[in-house]
């Protein structure tokens, strides 16, 4: 009786242990298309066996629990080059943006607008050569004077405007950084309560995904603590959360946002860190201000060589000239603030200091204007014409850019080939749990025929072999 109650113990065992392997198997499938899952497999452990008579007698198997299948490492791998995909992308969205500002745009500020108007401006005064004192040329001259300050002062506007935006978007994305670390921390707590020294499932899967959301907008670091918790930091060491507690990072603007772990200023670790927000601050802090740097450049060599040579001739009255566009303060700022001060035509300098002295000679001479048209062929920067060098900063512009599209295709496959690996072993196959349920069927079928041959044997026992009709 003691032999048909321990294989009873077995056979009911067995059909407890495939019971909960099968719902492991739903579980997985129920959570097939859940966003972050991880698939689970049953964990089996073989009784200790009894040992009669120096032989040993199997005790059958028990369910132990159900284990994900991840990868930690190549989690931190995925979460990694994430970061430094999501902040490729945002680099390259941003430059797009302001090559846009720099692209045929009608007569908005434009590579082309620009360059077109610089060669507008020195044709106009090249035409004027050739009668000074007609009024039209004069004219034609101021309009394109203010063609180019234009294309210049709104093509200065939009990167200010640009550099703005981009400004507002870091802002909005620490918002969202703060909600994630203390999600973070709150999972955190979740898990050292719950399963300190195991798989915590469902909210590691949680956590990792909400881990790896915010690489994508920060570069961030973890570093595992005692009971299964985690430390997760910024690339740079700023910690964002320390077990259970989330530490937000603090902003100040004063026109430029910059971020602060508490009174540390970490902008400049942030840029090369990864995530939306360093490739947002890439643009904003670097990107933008050689732009800048070079349209003030530009904006300064024109209005002061044309500025000083204007004031070295005589206007059509025959006065000294004076400045066609305004004296820039110094180099920064002069993109934005250039303008053509020159609102009568006539005061267009095209008479040199030699004319013939008289009223007269303002409309007579052209040797300014030759020398002002001269200008065209004039270095405003080692080697480089102001047309050169406009188009040279735009060039190499446009080559940053190229560049940083290659690099986020060759970030982005390599993100896919790592989400393929991850893919391939945490994520759920229909074919294979409907496989595992194949096998757990068999198995559950197994024991309950044990179930039924025990039955007769002990109704056998129990009617000391005679007829019976119990079953």
């Amino acid at each position: 009786m003691g032999t048909l109650n321990t294989a009873w113990n077995i056979a009911t065992g067995a059909l407890a242990a495939d019971q909960s392997a099968l719902n492991v198997v739903a579980n997985n499938t129920a959570n097939a298309n859940t966003p972050g899952y991880t698939r689970q497999v049953a964990n089996w452990q073989e009784n200790d066996p009894v040992k009669i008579s120096g032989l040993s007698y199997g005790m059958g198997v028990s369910f132990t629990g159900s284990s994900s299948q991840r990868d930690r490492v190549l989690e931190q791998r995925l979460q990694q080059q994430a970061e430094g995909t999501a902040a490729g992308s945002a680099r390259l969205m941003a430059l797009n943006d302001v090559e846009g500002i720099f692209k045929q745009s009608g007569s908005s500020a434009s590579s082309s607008g620009i360059a077109a108007a610089i060669s507008g401006f020195y044709n106009s005064v090249a035409q004027l050569e050739s009668s000074p004192s007609d009024i039209s040329l004069r004219q034609q001259v101021l309009s394109a004077a203010n063609t180019l300050s234009q294309s210049v002062q709104n093509a200065a506007a939009s990167l200010v405007q640009k550099k703005a935006s981009l400004d507002d978007q870091s802002g909005t994305i620490l918002d969202q950084v703060s909600s994630l670390s203390q999600s973070i921390a709150s999972l955190n707590r979740q898990i050292e309560s719950g399963s300190p020294s195991s798989d915590a499932g469902a909210l590691e899967d949680q956590r990792q995904q909400d881990l790896l959301q915010l690489s994508q907008l920060i570069g961030i670091r973890t570093i595992p603590t005692e009971g299964n918790g985690l430390t997760v930091t910024t690339s740079s060491g700023a910690v964002l959360v320390a077990k259970d507690v989330a530490i937000p990072l603090m902003t100040s603007s004063g026109g430029v946002t910059h971020f602060f772990s508490g009174s540390t200023d970490i902008t400049a670790q942030l840029v090369a860190g990864g995530g939306q927000v360093g490739g947002i601050l890439m643009v904003r802090d670097m990107d933008i201000p050689a732009l800048q740097s070079s349209l003030d450049l530009l904006a300064y060599s024109l209005s002061t060589q044309i500025n000083a040579i204007n004031g070295s001739g005589y206007d059509g009255t025959g006065a000294p000239g004076g400045n066609l566009f305004t004296s820039p303060v110094g180099l920064a700022g002069a993109a934005a603030n250039m303008s053509v001060v020159l609102t009568n035509p006539g005061g267009i300098a095209a008479a040199g200091p030699s004319a013939t002295p008289g009223v007269g000679r303002g409309l007579t001479d052209n040797s300014n204007a030759t020398l002002m048209a001269d200008q065209s062929n004039s270095l405003i920067a080692p080697g480089q014409t102001a047309t050169s060098f406009f188009s040279r900063f735009v060039t190499i512009f446009g080559s940053h850019v190229a560049a940083a599209n290659t690099q986020q295709t060759a970030q982005q496959a390599s993100l896919t080939q790592l989400q393929n690996q991850r893919n391939a072993l945490s994520t759920v196959d229909l074919n294979e749990e409907a496989a595992a349920m194949s096998n757990l069927e068999r198995s559950f079928q197994a024991a309950s025929k044990v179930f039924s041959i025990l039955n007769s044997v002990m109704a056998a026992a129990l009617n000391l072999g005679q007829q019976t009709t119990v079953g």
